[in-house]
């Protein structure tokens, strides 16, 4: 069984991806096996940077069913793994104007540690968005119609 690699498709076309990172996060081990099957919901998460700290919110990973009665609540604020001059370097740049830090992807790193890809990103506006739409429709006909091409 291969582990998945559970992404932010919602991202990509909300925001204008600018810079990226590798973060840990820490969880429990109820938790790391409900992400070890994919049930892990990036959605509406975001970076919150507080008290020198980073924290994934509204990340949702969905209770494991075989785990104890104590289980974690699934919505809970989860704390990132970052060095102190990269959480501060973050922070100041997610406080600027039209920015923010979201989540693009949750997986599992060489050593076997969940990690979570974090991009500074910046809200794209309606009309960027219908152009990013119209460029993958494009892209899509284009390899259409050469597959076509090759077929007949």
């Amino acid at each position: 069984m291969s582990t998945p690699v559970i992404q932010n498709k919602k991202a990509f076309h909300d925001y204008e991806i600018v810079e990226k990172i590798e973060a840990g996060i820490i969880l429990s081990g109820a938790e790391v096996k409900s992400v070890r099957e994919g049930r892990v919901n990036l959605r509406e998460a975001h970076v919150s940077f507080e008290g020198g700290q980073a924290h994934l919110i509204g990340m949702s990973i969905a209770e494991y069913a075989n785990a104890r009665m104590d289980a974690q609540h699934p919505h809970r604020p989860r704390r990132l793994l970052m060095h102190r001059r990269e959480i501060k370097k973050w922070a100041r740049r997610a406080f600027e104007k039209g920015y923010t830090v979201v989540p693009l992807k949750v997986y599992f790193g060489e050593r076997g540690y969940v990690k979570v890809e974090i991009a500074l990103a910046r809200g794209k506006r309606e009309y960027d968005k219908r152009k990013t739409i119209a460029e993958r429709d494009a892209k899509r006909d284009l390899a259409r119609a050469k597959k076509e091409a090759n077929r007949g």
